[in-house]
């Protein structure tokens, strides 16, 4: 499905922003910020329309927002399907080495036990470290 069916799909009014947002995090394989984006869209960025159009993805649940930090926010789209599926219950990785931040969509969060009186909105998970690529590198096995 492209971007602006995608948009259709969510009852969602297509925007030069949205869809170039979309079209940014769609062709990326990994999420991106806001200094990604702006920096693929070029003149369409405006940071009050970046964050309305951001707040608007996420509310209908075409995007997820990964927040690693106080200063690191990253974002990606959902796998939504013709059925309006939405897969965002999954672990995030932040490698300390290069940066960069993957959806590990198959790792799957694990259901906490809230004690009595408490319910779950959201539960998002960041495991830190050193990704596969980063690893072979700094233990010496990278290829020449």
């Amino acid at each position: 499905m492209n971007v602006i069916e995608l948009l259709k799909s969510h009852q969602l009014k297509k925007t030069a922003p949205r869809v170039a947002i979309l079209n940014v995090l769609n062709n990326s394989k990994i999420p991106q910020s806001e200094s990604e984006i702006k920096q693929a869209i070029g003149d369409l960025y405006d940071r009050i329309t970046f964050y309305r159009s951001m707040h608007s993805l996420i509310e209908v649940g075409m995007i997820h927002k990964i927040v690693i930090d106080n200063t690191l926010v990253k974002y990606a789209l959902n796998n939504c399907t013709d059925e309006h599926v939405h897969e965002v219950d999954h672990v995030h990785f932040y490698c300390k080495t290069c940066s960069k931040v993957m959806c590990m969509e198959e790792v799957k969060i694990m259901l906490y036990v809230l004690p009595q009186g408490y319910s779950k909105n959201e539960c998002d998970v960041v495991i830190k470290g050193c990704c596969g690529s980063c690893e072979k590198f700094v233990l010496g096995k990278h290829e020449n």
